[in-house]
């Protein structure tokens, strides 16, 4: 095991590669039919943002990506179950399974840790939810990701087989990013993450603060109840709850990263710098508590 041969089994994971055509052409075909019915679904300056923070993120995901491959392929060398684990059916399956709950706890910390969600952010930063919204990917929390999966070449899976779950899983969330789709039948609305559930974690109502993580299976929300089912009487208001009008890629990159500093600097006591990082978004040490929860719990 080496750098190089590293470098190589990686040139291997093309799936998200060959899915940027499908992701565009999906985007443009939401457009042409959403045009007439819904002709403020999309806008074109919130879509070049949109485009840009998946190129950036990409980018800054490059070195990230290439060391948690890396360090993959050392922990698997030391799995007992490496040679029990191989690409049977069953373990594609039952990798299944762990990948989806590893997004999960990565997803819901971007959301509970105020340092993981300034990396985050720019993904709810959107007013608009469409297919160029999925696009917008969070720049920052590309460099924290693929911590939250160092435990599955533990359990004998190789990185590769990592690797092309966590496309699989990322193409699926791509098609949650609609308003098109209302409802889809209630067996699968059960199951798995959906248009409807996805819309409520994009809302910035009280009701659906912080609620939805799911990636493919709705049933992580459900067990470790951050489930909130969209409601007809309440329609989602997508955004922020303090949205930040700009359409400046880097400022929508960065403007969470300069709060926290900010934050960081009038807080006098070393343990509320530290809240300030580490605790939920909307903590404050002399102000009003916007917690999610909190602000759930008081309304």
């Amino acid at each position: 095991m080496n750098f190089q041969n590293a470098l190589l089994e990686l040139q291997n994971d093309k799936l998200l590669l060959f899915a940027i055509p499908l992701f565009l052409v999906s985007a443009a075909i939401e457009y042409v039919f959403a045009k007439e019915k819904h002709p403020n679904l999309y806008n074109r300056k919130d879509f070049w943002v949109s485009i840009s923070m998946g190129v950036f993120s990409s980018i800054v995901e490059f070195l990230p990506k290439i060391l948690a491959f890396i360090a993959f392929l050392f922990l698997h060398e030391f799995s007992p179950l490496k040679d029990i684990i191989q690409r049977q059916w069953w373990a594609w399956i039952l990798l299944f399974f762990l990948d989806d709950f590893s997004y999960y706890w990565f997803h819901r910390l971007n959301h509970e840790v105020r340092l993981f969600w300034a990396g985050h952010v720019p993904h709810h930063s959107s007013i608009h939810m469409n297919f160029g919204t999925a696009l917008r990917q969070g720049v920052g929390e590309r460099i924290h990701k693929f911590i939250f999966w160092l435990w599955l070449p533990l359990l004998g899976f190789d990185p590769l087989m990592i690797f092309t779950m966590i496309s699989l899983n990322l193409l699926y969330q791509f098609f949650v990013h609609t308003e098109l789709v209302k409802k889809l039948p209630n067996w699968y609305e059960a199951i798995f993450n959906t248009p409807s559930h996805h819309r409520v974690h994009h809302a910035s109502n009280i009701r659906y603060l912080d609620c939805n993580h799911a990636g493919v299976l709705i049933i992580w929300d459900k067990i470790f109840g951050t489930f909130s089912e969209e409601l007809d009487i309440e329609k989602p208001v997508y955004g922020l709850t303090v949205n930040i009008e700009t359409y400046n890629p880097l400022k929508v990159a960065s403007h969470e990263y300069a709060a926290i500093w900010s934050d960081v600097k009038r807080a006098s006591k070393l343990s509320d710098k530290l809240r300030y990082i580490f605790k939920a978004p909307g903590w404050s040490h002399d102000g009003e508590d916007k917690r999610a929860k909190t602000l759930r719990k008081n309304s």
